[in-house]
């Protein structure tokens, strides 16, 4: 998972959207954000992708227990890339799920220390909440971080197969130096 803590000076991402955690409803907050063809060009060349024809995030955000936030919801775009193997165009759509926990820096709910004991942790079950400092989070920096997710690290475009390379011997045609070298200290032992 990457990691999401909010107390680092994080760069500023092209689909940033600022909420502050303070004047959030008791009933949530939708936020949607759709990139303009500005940001999908910043997305493009920050994720080394030839274009972002789409970007959407559809999220709730709603306080979570005393202090902390919830975040859910959907990313989705339609983006290409250069196949690996043939580096022609290779479309593909991403959609991806949103699940965040955010409490503030310092919360007890953060902290995964145990006095005098062990700390079990569930593999399959839900993440320890990250943290923000402040008031403020970028829940456009969430959506990027899942949009990330959801790209193919090696696209390949339908039927393009990588040519096998010719098959070496085990041993060289005629041996060099080192060669030799190691087959004396073979025979030595």
């Amino acid at each position: 998972m990457i990691d999401r803590t909010m107390t680092d000076k994080p760069r500023k991402t092209p689909v940033s959207h600022q909420v502050n955690v303070h004047r959030l409803a008791r009933k949530g907050m939708p936020v949607s954000i759709e990139a303009d063809a500005g940001q999908r060009g910043a997305l493009a060349e920050e994720h080394d992708l030839l274009s972002v024809e789409r970007f959407v995030a559809d999220l709730t955000v709603r306080p979570w227990k005393a202090d902390g936030v919830r975040i859910t919801g959907t990313v989705e775009a339609e983006i290409t890339q250069a196949c690996v193997v043939t580096l022609e165009p290779v479309s593909s759509h991403i959609r991806e799920d949103v699940s965040a926990t955010l409490v503030p820096e310092g919360s007890r709910l953060a902290r995964n220390e145990v006095d005098g004991g062990e700390f079990v942790l569930d593999a399959e079950g839900p993440d320890m909440p990250d943290t923000f400092h402040g008031s403020i989070i970028d829940v456009g920096a969430l959506a990027e971080e899942f949009f990330t997710l959801g790209i193919d690290p090696y696209p390949r475009k339908a039927g393009a197969v990588m040519e096998a390379g010719q098959p070496q011997d085990e041993a060289p045609k005629e041996p060099g130096p080192l060669y030799e070298g190691l087959r004396k200290l073979g025979q030595k032992s």
